[in-house]
């Protein structure tokens, strides 16, 4: 590297790529290195580690500064403090007219280049000025807005221009930029990318299902890159047949065309002339057919973009199959169309509809003329495809009902009966991938899939259409159909066909085997069917089958095992509720359903509601099963676990040994069950303060659990969880340090980072390294856990307020009084609510508050909380073991 040479990094705007490209070669040309990114900072980015590792490596940053460039939410205040304006040498480059309104105050005084409205040689001679001084111009330059008599040479052809402000390219017919375009810049990214890579005609194939955008992303290119191009052509392609005619109209305008001959032999003249010819853009928007496409696709020095709902153009052109808005591009979008629509309402109408982009615009329309978010998203359930019929989208030919219906009566006219019941059987699962392992198990019991069940080829030939048609994505092992097609397929389907469908989806569920639901090895498959036995309409309609009531169940112990109470309670509500309809409130499924919603509702952190739903089981099952049957003995065992919860330790001690005494008689020593209650009444007796004895039964059933389950196993963990807890309240705090980093490893790999009892592990871990005095790392790692628990359960959850409790302790030991106590008092403040003054968790909380007010100097206020005088002395913070 010479002296002169520097590394840059270059930052800009997503729709501002073009100016990046041509000031990133003109640095490259004057001899300095440039790392050239494509992110834009957007919420959600990691913007500080991003400009970190930038400014590592770079002796200069050149921000591109335009109205893109500070539009809000793409970065902070706090980031451009910490990152840029303290951390490297930031060269500003205006190039638009920028007010000082236009740039934050905190940039607002930063000496800036301009180069918008210069020549190119001019702008040059800036943008090199400005990063290392004045330099001579290297030689003639074309301005972007002059036509050129000749065609380039093949290298200044490569190198990108200065975006021109003199208007379009000459020879131009794209209709107008759509206002409302938003997001996508990963995409956009990408696919300028993709164009670039070779110096031959690319063809860039754009495809997806109807309404994702493919089109509106052609349009937005053609506009943003609009000078990087001396033609730009727009082609309806639809028709294969028509394409000669289009060209021919090309052709016309090339001068190329005779007038004399016919529109095939013209097309062939323009394909000829765009093979010497350079900067050229040819969109064929619609492509459906590639094998009549290829013959007409140019081989010259240019661009090809093609959108299409076909996914098969392997061999033709390079493929980009497009997905759904993401949810921040969703989010970003409804919030710009819809004044005064919050972040928490665009959520939940983008989940409703499925991020897929026209359908937000159709909503943004139907919202803007009067009608309540409320009643369209009530709408979208009970009358999708009407509300869907409803459109005033510009640029799209039919709203998205319209398009869907289309696109089905197209594909039962090519005699596709197969794909039809496929897909109408597909709009009766779920919106989640659907494996087609799943239908070929299932397919000699279909009896609504027309053809030879025996014929190994009919998947495959069901498939490919719906891919080609755009009605599905589809994968080598599975397909997905959107949310609203398979809302729309249903309001379509007459009462009869509903039926025999339903029975269909009843064989395809019922034939799933996915294993062991309290297994983590079998989660994935799991987590595969659960999300088609929660859709709402799959829910509703399947509750009353008798085939899936097993299935269900299952589903919902998975959902609490795997740490998704919310989801398991709602999904054995509905059941439930079903039921108890159909079998009656004492049938030994209702009653399962019934002891997995209390299980549920506990875990979601409402013990009272739970210990009535546990309670009321328990006394159902007596009656039906028996006090000895396992059944009865698992709501015995849940009713003295939420005893215990509730601050009831003693009427919990006596209903678990009883449990306990029932279980090593009927089941034995070493039972799954009888280990689970032997742990229990371990833990009831830890709260009790019965420590040594409780050490005791936690090594055993810790040693019979090794033995009998395996080291990984999730009650294995728990019971190394419990008894590490134990361990650091006796004062072992470096074995119990051991054993809680060995609980954590084991529970992130097999649990995963987010579960309950994996954040428990961490909350743990973080109290043994404050009691060793490692007081700054404990309180990175509650800090963590404390914001991964509210993120995961919620801020009013009991394990949500252990952890802040604890991360309080934390901040007491490092003197950080007035955190500690803001953080306590909202903890008491939620415990008074949800338990009352006289809870158990309560009371400790009063007490950790007052400490800590003490060490304030507040002894008056301290006192008025608890209700008696308090020693001045050195008192010690308890803490809430998880």
């Amino acid at each position: 590297m010479t002296d002169t040479t520097q590394r840059i990094f270059l930052s800009y705007a997503g729709p501002d790529q073009a100016w990046a490209e041509w000031a990133g070669w003109q640095l490259q040309q004057a001899g300095h290195q440039v790392e050239l990114d494509r992110w834009h900072w957007r919420t959600g980015d990691d913007f500080v580690q991003k400009m970190n590792l930038a400014l590592g490596k770079a002796d200069a940053v050149v921000a591109l500064f335009s109205r893109h460039y500070f539009e809000p939410k793409r970065w902070t205040r706090e980031e451009w403090s910490a990152a840029v304006a303290l951390r490297g040498r930031l060269v500003p480059v205006a190039i638009e007219l920028l007010n000082d309104d236009d740039i934050p105050a905190l940039l607002a005084g930063t000496l800036r280049t301009d180069v918008h409205g210069l020549d190119e040689a001019a702008a040059t001679s800036a943008l090199l000025e400005a990063v290392h001084g004045p330099v001579p111009p290297t030689g003639p330059v074309d301005f972007p807005g002059a036509a050129s008599a000749d065609a380039p040479t093949a290298p200044d052809a490569q190198r990108p221009r200065l975006p021109s402000s003199v208007g379009l390219p000459e020879v131009w017919n794209v209709r107008r930029r759509n206002p409302d375009f938003s997001g996508r810049e990963t995409v956009m990214g990408q696919l300028r990318t993709g164009l670039l890579s070779g110096r031959q005609a690319v063809v860039q194939a754009l495809h997806g299902m109807g309404g994702i955008g493919k089109t509106q992303i052609a349009l937005e290119y053609a506009h943003r890159f609009a000078s990087q191009y001396d033609l730009v052509w727009w082609v309806d392609a639809e028709q294969a047949d028509q394409l000669p005619v289009r060209y021919t109209e090309l052709a016309d305008r090339l001068g190329v065309a005779k007038s004399d001959a016919g529109s095939e032999p013209n097309a062939r003249a323009l394909l000829q002339h765009l093979r010497t010819r350079h900067r050229w853009l040819l969109v064929l928007d619609n492509a459906e057919h590639p094998d009549q496409i290829e013959p007409w696709l140019p081989e010259g020095p240019g661009h090809v973009l093609i959108t299409s709902r076909n996914p098969d153009w392997h061999g033709i052109a390079h493929q980009s199959d497009l997905d759904v808005f993401t949810r921040t591009d969703s989010l970003a979008y409804l919030k710009g169309r819809i004044s005064g629509m919050t972040t928490e309402h665009a959520d939940l109408l983008a989940q409703d509809l499925g991020d897929l982009p026209l359908a937000l615009a159709q909503a943004s329309g139907v919202l803007r003329s009067g009608m309540t978010l409320d009643r369209y998203r009530r709408l979208l359930t009970t009358d999708t495809a009407r509300l869907l019929q409803e459109s005033d989208v510009r640029d799209h030919p039919a709203p998205l009902a319209a398009t869907v219906g289309i696109a089905v009566t197209r594909l039962a006219d090519d005699g596709h009966a197969d794909a039809v019941a496929l897909l109408r059987l597909g709009a009766f699962l779920g919106p989640e991938p659907i494996p087609t392992a799943w239908l070929e198990t299932a397919r000699p019991r279909l009896a609504t899939i027309p053809g030879d069940p025996d014929d190994p080829m009919w998947l495959r030939n069901a498939l490919q259409p719906l891919g080609r048609f755009g009605l599905a994505r589809t994968d080598y092992d599975a397909f997905q159909i959107h949310r609203l097609t398979q809302a729309i397929l249903r309001t379509q389907t007459g009462p009869d066909p509903v039926v025999a469908i339903r029975d269909d989806v009843t064989a395809v569920l019922a034939a799933v085997d996915p294993g062991d639901p309290r297994s983590p090895a079998d989660w994935p498959a799991w987590a595969s069917l659960t999300a088609h036995l929660t859709a709402p309409h799959v829910t509703t309609a399947l509750a009353h089958q008798a085939a899936l009531r097993a299935t269900f169940s299952k589903a919902a112990h998975f959902l609490i095992c795997s740490g998704l109470p919310r989801a398991a309670h709602d999904l054995s509500a509905a059941l439930h509720q079903a039921w108890s309809t159909d079998l009656g409130p004492d049938h030994p499924d209702t009653l399962t359903c019934a002891q997995f919603l209390g299980h549920a509702t506990v875990e979601l952190g409402d013990y009272a509601k739970g210990h009535l739903i546990i309670e009321d089981t328990l006394v159902r099952r007596r009656r039906v099963l028996g006090a000895d049957h396992p059944e009865t003995l698992h709501s015995a065992n849940d009713a003295s676990t939420n005893m215990s919860l509730l601050g009831e330790t003693v009427e919990a001690r006596r209903v678990q040994e009883d449990v306990l005494a029932r279980r090593r008689r009927v089941l034995g020593e070493d039972h799954p069950d009888t280990l689970t209650s032997a742990g229990n009444l371990a833990s009831i007796l830890n709260e009790s303060g019965e420590y040594v004895e409780a050490r005791r039964m936690h090594e055993d059933v810790l040693a019979r659990r090794r033995r009998v389950l395996g080291e990984d196993h999730p009650d294995t963990l728990n019971s190394a969880h419990n008894l590490a807890g134990l361990l650091n309240t006796l004062g072992e705090h470096v074995e119990a340090r051991r054993m809680n980093v060995d609980v954590l490893e084991r529970r992130g790999r097999v649990l995963g980072e987010d579960h309950p009892s994996t954040l428990a592990s961490a909350s743990n871990l973080a109290t043994s390294l404050d009691a060793l005095g490692e007081h700054v790392e404990a309180r990175r790692m509650h800090e963590d856990v404390l914001e991964r628990c509210r993120r995961v359960l919620g801020e009013d959850h009991p394990d949500t307020l252990a952890s802040a409790s604890n991360f309080a302790s934390t901040l007491h030991s490092l003197r950080q009084y007035p955190e500690a106590a803001g953080l306590l008092k909202e903890v008491r403040a939620s415990y008074v609510r949800h338990f009352g003054a006289k809870h158990p968790k309560t009371e400790l909380a009063t007490r950790n508050l007052a400490t800590v007010l003490i060490a304030m100097g507040k002894t008056h206020e301290a006192q008025q909380l608890t209700g008696r005088k308090s020693d001045k002395g050195k008192r010690r913070f308890g803490r809430k073991r998880r």
